[in-house]
C-alpha cells in the first residue's frame, strides 16, 4: 500500500478547510498510509481542524503571510513523507474513491504522470456554479495539456523532476507547473473520481474581483513553456475586446462611423462565439442569458487583471534597477 501526503496551503476561514480534511478522512484508504501537511498562513489553527483529521497524521506548518501559494506548496512538499503527493486547495471535498481511483490510474497508465478528478456541482448550485463546472469538465476521461491545482495526484519523484511550483507566480502557478509535468508524461482528467469545489464562485460580483486577481499572472505563466494554439485566445481575447470597444468609441467620435461599427462587431463576435460553445457544454442547466452575462463579466475582469499584472511587473523591474 502506497504512502500518500495531502499537501494543503491555507489562508483565512477554516470552515471549508475542515470540510476538505473531513473528506480526506472519509477516503476508502488506510489512515496509517496517509498524512496531511497543512501549510497555514493563519497565526494559529483550531482544535476542530485536528479533530477533522481523525486518526490521520496531521502536520501544521506556519507559512509567512507574504508567501505565494506555490511557496506554501513547496514548503509542504519538503516536509511530506509520502511517496505520492496529493495537492489540494483548502476548499475541496473529495469523493470517497478519489485516492484509490487516481492512484490506480497512475499505476496502470505508464505514460501518465499526473491525475486529477472531475468536478461536481454542490447540492444547490447557482447558474454561475453550473457554468464553472461545465468549463472545468469540457474534456473528461482524456489527456489534457494543463490542469488547475485544486486536486492533483502525482509521485514525489515526478514533483521534483518537474521543478516544483514556481515561487514567484501569484496566480496561474498550477498551469505553469502542470505544463512542466506534461513535458515528462501525460496529464489525465478522470470522471471515475470526483470532487466538489466548496469555494466555487457563486455570484458574478465576487467572481469579478477574483478574476482580476487570477489574471495578474496570466502572461507571466507563459514563460519557458510551449503555448498550444488553442490556449492563445485565452490571452488575446480578454484584452482585445476592451481594446476594440475603445477603438469603436474613438472612431465614432472622429466621424468614422463605418469603421466604428466594424470595431464594435469585432468586439462582440468573440463573446457570442464563446457563449454559444459554453451554452452547449452547460447542456440545459442554465440559460443562454446567464452564459452571456458570465462572459460579459469574465472578459473585462481578466483584461483588468492582465494589464494590472503587466504594469506591476514593469514597476517591479524598474524598482529593481
Amino acid at each position: 500500500m502506497e504512502s500518500v501526503s495531502f499537501i494543503i496551503p491555507h489562508k483565512g476561514r477554516e470552515g471549508m478547510l475542515i470540510e476538505t480534511i473531513r473528506s480526506i478522512a472519509a477516503l476508502d484508504y488506510p489512515h496509517e498510509q496517509l498524512e496531511i501537511v497543512l501549510v497555514s498562513q493563519n497565526p494559529s489553527v483550531s482544535a476542530d481542524i485536528r479533530r477533522a483529521a481523525g486518526t490521520i497524521n496531521l502536520q501544521v506548518i506556519e507559512s509567512s503571510p507574504n508567501n505565494t501559494i506555490s511557496t506554501s506548496r513547496n514548503i509542504g512538499a519538503k516536509r511530506a513523507q509520502g511517496s505520492y503527493f496529493a495537492f489540494l486547495d483548502a476548499d475541496i471535498a473529495l469523493s470517497a474513491n478519489w485516492l484509490n481511483t487516481c492512484l490506480k490510474l497512475l499505476q496502470n497508465r505508464p505514460a501518465t504522470k499526473l491525475v486529477s478528478a472531475m468536478q461536481l456541482p454542490s447540492d444547490m448550485p447557482t447558474p454561475l456554479e453550473h457554468i464553472r463546472v461545465a468549463l472545468s469538465n469540457a474534456d473528461v476521461d482524456c489527456t489534457v495539456s494543463f490542469l488547475p491545482g485544486r486536486n492533483l495526484l502525482l509521485s514525489k519523484d515526478t514533483f521534483y523532476q518537474a521543478g516544483q511550483f514556481p515561487d514567484d507566480l501569484v496566480t496561474c502557478e498550477d498551469y505553469y507547473f502542470t505544463d512542466k509535468v506534461n513535458q515528462l508524461g501525460e496529464l489525465y482528467y478522470t470522471s471515475e473520481a470526483q470532487y466538489v469545489h466548496i469555494g466555487e464562485d457563486k455570484q458574478l460580483g465576487a467572481m469579478f474581483s477574483k478574476e482580476i486577481w487570477r489574471g495578474q499572472s496570466n502572461l507571466a505563466s507563459t514563460r519557458d513553456r510551449h503555448i498550444p494554439l488553442r490556449e492563445w485566445p485565452s490571452f488575446i481575447v480578454p484584452v482585445a475586446i476592451p481594446g476594440l470597444l475603445l477603438c469603436a468609441l474613438l472612431l465614432a467620435l472622429t466621424g468614422y462611423s463605418g469603421l466604428s461599427l466594424l470595431a464594435l462587431v469585432l468586439s462582440v463576435l468573440p463573446v457570442l462565439a464563446y457563449s454559444v460553445r459554453l451554452f452547449r457544454l452547460v447542456a440545459g442547466k442554465t440559460s443562454f442569458w446567464q452564459v452571456l452575462k458570465f462572459y460579459s463579466v469574465y472578459f473585462p475582469a481578466r483584461a483588468i487583471g492582465t494589464v494590472g499584472g503587466i504594469i506591476k511587473t514593469i514597476g517591479t523591474s524598474s524598482h529593481g534597477k
